[in-house]
């Protein structure tokens, strides 16, 4: 049983209906109805009755909602005293698949030490499943994925997109494939290439772009930021979002640069991540919104690589 469950039957209960509720909670409906079935089979008990008009409580779920609403005030009470014991020494964790632009960062960091100066933040690499399941479990207070345009985000986390991007071949000034303006697969395949390991959005990416087909030299490596490292020291180029690029320092400095790609305009969208349910720290809810502020500032310089 989690908290969020208990959340959405109390939502549903009081709006009468799964429609208006799955709105209001800003998740899709059938992933709603999903999460209180399990709930219902879980408890062996039927709490909400579905007809035509709505949702209704049921004469079980009437002697349960009392509960439910009892459950979540103290939950919420229980974070609330621990946000205020921990407001100041705490610390927060950031969780990224180390594809989220250094400018980003390192902006919303030195914009939170000013007001945050003795919170300690860590910037965790892991892979997209691993962040969910710390987000879940409270090892994450935030979590910079990716996703392609039409995947599902996690119904039980809240959810930002911060940029948009498309896939964008960042590459040495010195390489041939520099004097183009866009590379086909064909160019792309012609010196090595810099893949990401399984698990990560742009290994999928780009496993589907080659559609079979293999470069005859490549390498492969954890991250944007050491695939960048590595085309800087001339082992090939790697294909990644274009805000991955943007405003960052070896492009700046004219170490790397970037291409956009022939085919393969799949929007790329860096989403930020929290918990859904409870009230989150009050370090946690500033950094957040820095997040959400410096990378709409951001997009306004990220290439549109289209």
């Amino acid at each position: 049983m989690r908290s969020e469950q208990l959340e959405y039957v109390a939502t549903i209960a009081r709006l009468g209906s799964y429609r208006k509720a799955a709105e209001e909670l800003h998740i899709s409906q059938p992933a709603l109805s999903a999460t209180v079935r399990n709930l219902e089979r879980e408890l062996g008990v039927d709490i909400l009755e579905r007809g035509r008009t709505g949702a209704a409580v049921s004469d079980q779920g009437r002697e349960l909602l009392p509960l439910i609403g009892t459950a979540i005030e103290a939950i919420d009470r229980v974070r609330q005293v621990a946000n205020q014991q921990h407001q100041v020494t705490r610390v927060l964790r950031v969780g990224t698949v180390n594809a989220a632009t250094v400018p980003l960062v390192t902006s919303v960091m030195r914009g939170f030490r000013r007001d945050h100066a003795e919170t300690e933040v860590q910037v965790l690499s892991a892979q997209g499943d691993a962040i969910q399941k710390g987000l879940r479990e409270g090892s994450f207070d935030l979590g910079l994925l990716n996703y392609l345009a039409g995947d599902d985000l996690p119904p039980d986390l809240d959810s930002k997109i911060l940029l948009r991007g498309r896939p964008v071949v960042v590459l040495s000034p010195g390489s041939p494939l520099a004097k183009l303006s866009v590379i086909d697969i064909d160019a792309l395949l012609s010196e090595p290439l810099i893949l990401m390991r399984a698990g990560y959005l742009m290994h999928r990416y780009v496993h589907r772009l080659l559609d079979g087909r293999q470069p005859a030299v490549s390498y492969t490596t954890d991250g944007a930021e050491m695939g960048k490292l590595m085309v800087a020291e001339g082992l090939g180029s790697c294909v990644l979002p274009s805000f991955s690029v943007t405003d960052d320092p070896l492009v700046r400095h004219g170490v790397i640069t970037w291409r956009p790609l022939s085919v393969g305009h799949t929007e790329i969208q860096m989403v930020l991540h929290r918990r859904r349910s409870g009230v989150q720290p009050r370090g946690a809810q500033d950094l957040h919104a820095l997040f959400l502020s410096e990378a709409a500032q951001l997009a306004e310089t990220t290439p549109a690589a289209a």
